[in-house]
């Protein structure tokens, strides 16, 4: 392919809008183009064999040319203007021998339109900014808390104590007891209740890209990374609290890479070099029973200890019931919205029913409940009728359920031939025979004995497996 000679090089460069000079690896000019020589008043032949700091001011092509690094768009004043300049290193068979840099010159006009530019897309940032932390501000207060039970008005309390410290809580309770309301709560009377609230399902996100959420990844970090890297919700979470939902579900790799971004108050982006300080409040939440895993060793105990620094424990609908009346307003005023409705009340058949229920799905439940009745209303008083048919069903099973426990077959197990040993054994001997009965009785079902004999289906599942129970 024929060279381009030394003139076509020139008149293209003419062409560009960018104005360019060139430097050996001392910062001796080589070459200036005839637009950047007028621009600072002087000659390509005056020029020619100077140091480039004598030539151009606040310049720092000598500096590239030296270290090798790259500098892209940084501002330089020249003869009372502010340019835009770039600076690359010339690398030839792997050796620094130059550097070449170019500066915009623009006409007012064009700085107009660019100020416009600039002008618009500051705003655009503004606006989006402002819409991003609408979205990481906590939804709910102590106020949204309701219930009047001693052991929920304790617990109340006591979140309210301890949302002035910046200390880990670690919240733990059944699944729909309101564990992330009490998180919101607290961040929102904290300190740091006007910077971001970051909730974060640990059992949610895939094991694979959990370490890049948390902690973000530097540009090509690994195939499908955004160009340019992504900030990680700790770092978005800045002087903030991060909500680490469902710890208990956290891989036991990613849970000693956590311990040591919570003890060294830094994290490390995937693919990063460099380590980046995080200032966080966390509050962490869990189902599960996380003194059991510890000892299973399927939770790190450093890690609980960590978390553990703080503990509430949320009590179960169940152990509240007579907040039942209280949450029902509250959820129906809150269903009313949704629905369009006004003055939906429960019948007091309705309401000595929900008390008699063991709410496994607790407070998420009751809200369930209350949605499929609304959709169903005639209407605006809750009766018998709209309710699921499992709960007009559960109370002749109930009663019937009752009659059978009060009415135990002598040869299943007859009190005054139990053997005399271990308390334990002779409540588990009872417990496993009353499983059994309940379990005829539903005909296999085991969500419906655990909901009849008041107890999770997890823990039905665990007591089944203990006792042998297929």
């Amino acid at each position: 392919m024929k060279m381009l000679s030394r003139e076509w090089l020139e008149e293209i460069i003419s062409l560009l809008n960018e104005r360019i000079v060139v430097v050996n690896q001392e910062g001796i000019v080589m070459y200036m183009d005839k637009a950047y020589c007028d621009f600072i008043n002087t000659t390509m032949e005056e020029v020619i064999g100077k140091p480039v700091q004598d030539v151009i001011e606040n310049t720092r092509m000598h500096i590239v040319a030296k270290t090798g690094k790259e500098e892209i768009q940084d501002f330089q004043p020249i003869n009372g203007s502010v340019m835009v300049a770039s600076r690359f290193p010339i690398v030839i068979d792997g050796e620094i021998v130059g550097a070449v840099g170019t500066v915009n010159f623009p006409d007012p006009e064009d700085l107009r339109g660019f100020k416009n530019n600039i002008q618009q897309l500051v705003n655009d940032l503004s606006y989006y900014r402002s819409e991003v932390e609408k979205e990481l501000k906590s939804k709910y207060t102590f106020d949204d808390l309701v219930g009047d039970s001693p052991s929920f008005k304790k617990i109340k309390e006591f979140a309210k104590v301890i949302s002035g410290s910046d200390s880990s809580v670690l919240i733990t309770g059944e699944s729909g007891t309101g564990k992330e309301l009490f998180a919101n709560a607290i961040h929102n009377s904290s300190l740091r209740g006007h910077h971001p609230f970051v909730p974060i399902n640990c059992a949610s996100i895939p094991e694979e890209l959990l370490e890049s959420e948390l902690f973000g990844y530097e540009d090509g970090a690994f195939t499908g990374a955004k160009k340019g890297g992504k900030k990680g919700l700790f770092e978005v979470a800045k002087n903030g609290t991060v909500f680490l939902d469902e710890i208990g579900d956290m891989p036991l790799s990613m849970q000693s890479k956590l311990l040591r971004a919570l003890q060294e108050r830094e994290i490390q982006p995937v693919g990063g070099q460099k380590t980046v300080p995080i200032d966080v409040r966390i509050i962490a939440a869990t189902h599960q029973d996380i003194q059991k895993m510890v000892e299973e060793g399927t939770f790190r105990k450093d890690l609980y200890y960590r978390l553990n620094v703080i503990q509430l424990e949320i009590p179960s609908l169940r152990n509240r019931k007579e907040d039942i009346k209280i949450l029902s307003e509250m959820l129906l005023k809150k269903l009313e919205k949704k629905f369009y409705r006004k003055g939906v009340m429960l019948s007091p058949e309705v309401l000595e029913r929900f008390k008699q229920h063991s709410w496994p799905g607790n407070v998420r439940e009751l809200e369930n409940v209350l949605e499929r009745a609304i959709n169903v209303l005639d209407d605006h008083i809750i009766k018998w009728n709209d309710l699921p048919l499992y709960l007009r069903e559960l109370k002749k099973e109930e009663e019937n359920v009752h009659q059978q426990e009060t009415h135990v077959k002598r040869d299943e197990i007859n009190l005054s031939l139990l053997p005399i040993q271990p308390l334990k054994d002779t409540v588990a001997m009872v417990e496993k025979q009353t499983i059994i009965n309940t379990l005829e009785f539903t005909r296999g079902s085991k969500l419906k004995a655990a909901q009849l004999l008041g107890i999770g289906k997890t823990s039905f599942y665990d007591k089944c497996k203990a006792y042998g129970i297929k």
